[in-house]
């Protein structure tokens, strides 16, 4: 990290830690956990008095089954942002460019001046027909945050396969992938690939993770990661979580069928962005964005000001929960 950077570059706004006594729609977290999760952190917790082995055999294991990969490719992280973090400091110099799309998650410009080099902004649908030739990083959210735009997955071989013979390595964030079926990067030369169990799993405060990297992108990565950077508790549910093979089916099915739902219901008021992932953009023309936020928490309601992320200037990003909490929801957006 840059300590010059260190010391101007300020944090960025996200969704969650609101009020408890509000339906949190603004971060979009599962409002489900598999069955299980609370047997196995005490577990855990019964036995984190002694250090446990840095070396997460279980972990990756689980984490290599569920995307595709080898174990010997996953590197455990404190959540994807870690994961994020890691690959930066390794992979890009001081004074080095990195594509960076947007309106995107505000963490990669973020993490990307923190190691004292300069973001260059790419509108996110034209991001895999730029030329990534010139920067030492290339970053693809998929699905994109907070839009909901998924990749085609041929698309992003072809963009992969560019960057490879420009010398420009890509990160690939698939926080949200999980939602989806569509298949992971993880495994292929030349990209990173972040997993995030906070979203899908409904654990955010857990902080468990992983990264994926193959041949020489790999081996600093593993090398420079914290020792012990993964909690007991952390391995122990994140191995349970993902072979939860159900939970995640069963994950996806109501997601689909419940963001269908919410934006037919809501295309009559707002411009509904399309979407692949468990959130909704939702552009709410010309009325105050504060007055639509304030709308919301006066019905109990929750929901993320997008204004925040880079390009939006009248939009909210709202979560997909359960069927109940979206009825609400619906309900208290109809008054707006």
């Amino acid at each position: 990290m840059d300590r010059d950077a260190a010391r101007r570059v300020e944090r960025v706004p996200h969704g969650g830690g609101v009020d408890s006594e509000l339906v949190d729609f603004s971060a979009s977290v599962n409002p489900e956990t598999p069955p299980g999760v609370t047997a196995v952190y005490d577990g855990a917790l019964a036995v984190s008095r002694r250090y446990h082995a840095d070396d997460y055999t279980e972990f990756r294991i689980a984490a290599g089954e569920y995307v595709g990969c080898e174990p010997a490719s996953v590197i455990p992280t404190a959540g994807g942002l870690e994961g994020i973090r890691l690959a930066l400091s390794i992979h890009v110099d001081r004074g080095d460019r990195v594509l960076v799309p947007f309106p995107s998650f505000g963490e990669y410009a973020r993490e990307v001046r923190l190691q004292g080099a300069e973001p260059e902004f790419v509108p996110v649908e034209e991001l895999l027909d730029t030329d990534p030739g010139g920067y030492a990083m290339a970053i693809v959210c998929n699905p994109n945050n907070p839009t909901g735009l998924a990749f085609d997955a041929d698309d992003l071989t072809w963009f992969l396969d560019r960057c490879r013979a420009a010398g420009t390595v890509l990160l690939a964030d698939e926080a949200f992938l999980g939602f989806t079926d569509r298949p992971s990067m993880a495994g292929l030369d030349g990209v990173v690939v972040i997993r995030s169990l906070t979203k899908l799993f409904g654990l955010p405060g857990l902080r468990a993770g992983f990264a994926v990297a193959t041949g020489g992108l790999y081996e600093p990565m593993e090398r420079g990661r914290l020792a012990w950077n993964l909690s007991t508790p952390a391995e122990a549910v994140g191995t349970h979580c993902l072979d939860a093979r159900g939970f995640v089916e069963e994950t996806r099915e109501r997601v689909a069928s419940e963001r269908a739902r919410m934006a037919g219901a809501l295309s009559g008021r707002y411009e509904v962005h399309p979407s692949d992932a468990p959130f909704l953009l939702l552009d709410v023309g010309d009325r105050p964005v504060d007055g639509v936020v304030e709308t919301a928490r006066d019905g109990g309601i929750a929901i993320r000001d997008a204004r925040s992320f880079r390009g939006l200037d009248s939009h909210v990003r709202i979560a997909v929960r359960t069927p109940a909490q979206n009825d609400r929801l619906l309900e208290v957006l109809s008054l707006v």
